[in-house]
């Protein structure tokens, strides 16, 4: 590679979204393993997995889907999203309907560009990093952001879920 060269990296709808926001964001390829997930992508990268921040679809009883940013090393508590939302029960989405409402596959999912207009939930500790690392629309490919851009070009609602 030439060392002057601009590193390249996918053009995805997330990438194109960040430009026309004026978004600063750094590219990061890695090699993309089934089920390997923030832990994985972490590991390659050489980053912190709880700074690398997992895009989730997911869905309330009453089908109304939602996306919810959670830390790598964390999982969602299904129990305190539903009380947050005063729904019954909320669970993730099928694959096909993750991919259906964002565009993207599902190990590839970003917040950015997404097909469907859909309320995006942060765990509120994200905002504490300086920077994070997430999906930018395709398996293999985190993007690293300022936390206060992700915060400013998603206007996400702020939560506490994670366990």
């Amino acid at each position: 590679m030439i060392p002057d060269r601009k590193m390249e990296y996918p053009i995805t709808p997330a990438v194109r979204f960040l430009r026309e926001k004026k978004v600063e964001f750094v590219p990061r390829l890695y090699d993309y393993v089934e089920k390997g997930g923030a832990k994985e992508s972490a590991r390659q990268l050489g980053v912190d997995v709880h700074a690398v921040v997992k895009t989730l679809v997911l869905e309330t009883n009453e089908k109304k889907p939602l996306i919810v940013l959670m830390h790598g090393d964390r999982e969602v508590s299904t129990k305190k999203l539903a009380r947050v939302l005063g729904v019954k029960s909320v669970e993730p989405v099928t694959p096909e309907k993750a991919q259906n409402l964002t565009g993207y596959m599902v190990g590839g999912t970003s917040p950015f560009g997404i097909r469907t207009t859909l309320p995006i939930y942060a765990e509120r500790t994200i905002f504490e990093l300086e920077g994070l690392y997430i999906n930018g629309g395709k398996r293999g490919f985190l993007i690293e952001i300022n936390t206060q851009d992700l915060d400013e070009c998603l206007q996400t609602e702020k939560i506490e879920v994670g366990i």
